[in-house]
């Protein structure tokens, strides 16, 4: 195994994990808020799971999102 290419390939797809989940979150933020359905500045549920069907491996990291 090519520990660089290994290193190369987790570096692009958590870049590309980042920027994408980033705007798709401001997104629905913005739809929620516009349609009324955000209930103050409480914080939000948010989940995310990265999964590598392959291996059999699957990653959940949880929290809250701050809205205020």
């Amino acid at each position: 195994m090519d520990e660089d290419r290994l290193n190369m390939g987790k570096r692009k797809f958590l870049k590309r994990l980042g920027v994408t989940s980033q705007r798709e979150i401001e997104k629905a933020v913005r739809e929620a808020d516009a349609a009324g359905r955000l209930a103050g500045a409480a914080p939000v549920a948010i989940a995310a799971t990265v999964a590598i069907p392959a291996l059999g491996m699957s990653h959940e990291v949880t929290g809250e999102l701050s809205l205020d």
